[in-house]
């Protein structure tokens, strides 16, 4: 029964992933006063560049039309041993997280090769700040999941340590038992998905402004269907996120409920991305740094807490 309720929520992420996108280009187009895009509009996308043929370059190798497919893959894998809709993953085990980072981090370094095998150094500039962003937010995720694992050693609420126990109603478990600091970290899991999916204010998915571009520069040269598997990908990565966030805020109820609150709550986050985009600008390139920084002081400091408890 777990297995196949796990498998429905896998697959709604999968069909409902690419609306996520529509959700925030239509809050945008609000805040300006427009119509905007159709909400699926990236489904259009996908689906008409799978139909197209593709240019690659005679300069590229391998490399280059394997980034998009690794990425993809990796994004799928880290996908499904996250707890969806409240139901723990089949595929979870002890230390998973360690995994699951490392598996976003395997499909950031495909896209930073495929980007380098152009020999652009317009993508090189791209990949490098990618890079660096990358080794910047990965600390703090793993702070936020170390804060997590020390509230559940510390309150004995979980014998084990995996994404399907921490991000499964826990903290606000946590919350009623006297930890408010956990609150914070809601905080950090929203700097690390703006920055894991290159959205406002730290990169603009729609510009094309060679001094500010960072994620969208390491694709301009692929097309087709590569182009269209960078585009679900991302789509899906966000989706994990943003179910890291609606774990961390819904509490433990019936598996239906828990399954719809989520929902909700990973199209909330794409409506709040929305907002944010609307009323903020992009920050300066040195910056961005700087706000990573913050959200790992904030992490430290909850991991501080939990520690001295």
């Amino acid at each position: 029964m777990n297995a196949t309720f796990f498998t429905i929520q896998v697959l709604l992420a999968l069909l409902l992933a690419p609306l996520l996108a529509g959700v925030i280009n239509r809050v945008k187009a609000k805040f300006a006063g427009r119509h905007g895009k159709p909400l699926l509009q990236l489904y259009y996308d996908i689906a008409k560049l799978l139909r197209k043929g593709e240019v690659i370059s005679e300069t590229t190798t391998w490399v280059f039309t394997a980034g998009p497919v690794l990425s993809l893959a990796t994004a799928l894998l880290a996908l499904t041993l996250l707890p969806l809709g409240g139901c723990a993953s089949p595929f979870s085990f002890r230390g998973d997280f360690i995994l699951f980072a490392y598996l976003l981090g395997l499909g950031r370094f495909a896209t930073v090769l495929a980007a380098l095998d152009t020999g652009s150094p317009f993508e090189g500039m791209g990949a490098s700040r990618e890079a660096v962003f990358g080794a910047l937010g990965e600390p703090v995720l793993f702070l936020a999941f170390l804060a997590l694992i020390s509230t559940a050693s510390s309150l004995g609420i979980r014998a084990d340590v995996s994404l399907s126990t921490l991000f499964d109603g826990f903290s606000t478990e946590a919350l009623m038992k006297g930890r408010p600091e956990l609150l914070l970290l809601i905080f950090v899991m929203g700097i690390i998905l703006l920055v894991e999916n290159c959205r406002i204010p730290v990169d603009d998915p729609n510009t094309h402004l060679e001094l500010t571009m960072i994620h969208e520069v390491m694709i301009l040269d692929h097309s087709g269907p590569n182009l269209a598997f960078i585009l679900y990908g991302a789509a899906i990565k966000f989706w994990i996120f943003a179910a890291l966030l609606a774990g961390l805020i819904i509490p433990e109820m019936p598996l239906w409920a828990q399954s719809v609150c989520s929902l909700a709550v990973v199209f909330l986050t794409a409506a709040l991305t929305g907002v944010i985009e609307s009323v903020m600008a992009r920050l300066r390139m040195p910056i961005v740094p700087a706000l990573i920084g913050l959200a790992g002081c904030v992490a430290a400091f909850v991991l501080i807490l939990t520690l001295v408890r």
